[in-house]
């Protein structure tokens, strides 16, 4: 059960940092959204067993 909550929040994450790449501030929420994907990409490792 802790691992399907922990999948479900780095999927958000991931699509978090995806919202953020289609901010029309380019280079702050470019940087953010990159950093919140790689962010949820590493969670999805580390709890994905």
């Amino acid at each position: 059960m802790c691992v399907e909550r922990s999948m479900k929040l780095s999927t958000i994450v991931i699509l978090v940092g995806v919202v953020f790449l289609f901010i029309p501030i380019p280079p702050i929420a470019t940087i953010i959204g990159i950093v919140t994907i790689l962010a949820g990409v590493a969670l999805r490792a580390l709890t994905d067993k």
